[in-house]
């Protein structure tokens, strides 16, 4: 048995790796529906908040608690990909040795 096939995985770990980089950033496409509604939420809220003239502190920590959400949420499914990839590296390991451990005998 040859290296485990790990290109297919590789790539789709770079995607959550560049969502999470742009959440970092502040920005908003990496989020799925229900975190944007939040953040929407909170932005308006802070806007009309802003507009009387009141303090806006509690929008803000809104929508700070969102995107450390979605940060969670994206370094989970990261957590998941690069499992999947050393579970299919150990697997091709053992059977790289069975094979090599059977010649002898």
């Amino acid at each position: 048995m040859s290296k485990p096939d790990t290109r297919r995985l590789d790539r789709e770990i770079r995607q959550p790796m560049k969502k999470l980089e742009a959440v970092r950033r502040g920005e908003w496409w990496p989020l799925n529906g229900s975190e944007r509604r939040a953040m929407a939420r909170s932005l308006a809220g802070g806007a009309y908040r802003a507009a009387r003239g009141r303090s806006t502190g509690r929008a803000e920590e809104q929508m700070d608690s969102t995107g450390s959400a979605a940060e969670m949420r994206l370094n989970a499914e990261l957590t998941a990909l690069h499992g999947e990839r050393q579970r299919l590296i150990t697997e091709a390991a053992r059977a790289k040795a069975a094979k090599k451990s059977s010649r002898w005998f």
